[in-house]
């Protein structure tokens, strides 16, 4: 009967580890060589270097003014709107202004006894 000493599993701990590096090291090695593979087998291309210029689209152009002109028009109408509103909402506090300062007048007559 063998008795396993801490040391011995360490011993065999580390042996493992060294021969999972290996392996680990062995299959990184053969991923490169396919990727080195593949590449090989893709064409490169050889062109010249300076950008080619995209032809000028009428359409694109046309379509991207209109959607701005009546995008500009609608915050018009929604300002026109609002400004109109807002008028509305003056009038009308100033009317509601007038009527109190008149009915409290008529109030103070009415307890005074005129």
């Amino acid at each position: 009967m063998t008795e396993t000493t801490p040391l011995a599993k360490a011993e065999a701990a580390v042996t493992e580890a060294e021969n999972n590096t290996v392996a680990v090291q062995l299959a990184l090695a053969a991923v490169e060589l396919a990727k080195a593979a593949s590449a090989q087998q893709e064409p490169q291309h050889q062109g010249c270097n300076h950008g080619h210029q995209e032809q000028f689209n009428t359409k694109k152009w046309l379509t991207i003014g209109g959607l701005v002109i009546v995008g500009g028009c609608v915050a018009c109408a929604l300002a026109l709107a609002f400004a109109v509103a807002m008028t509305a909402v003056a009038i009308g506090a100033t009317c509601a202004t007038g009527c109190f300062i008149i009915l409290r007048s008529m109030w103070r007559d009415y307890l005074r006894g005129k």
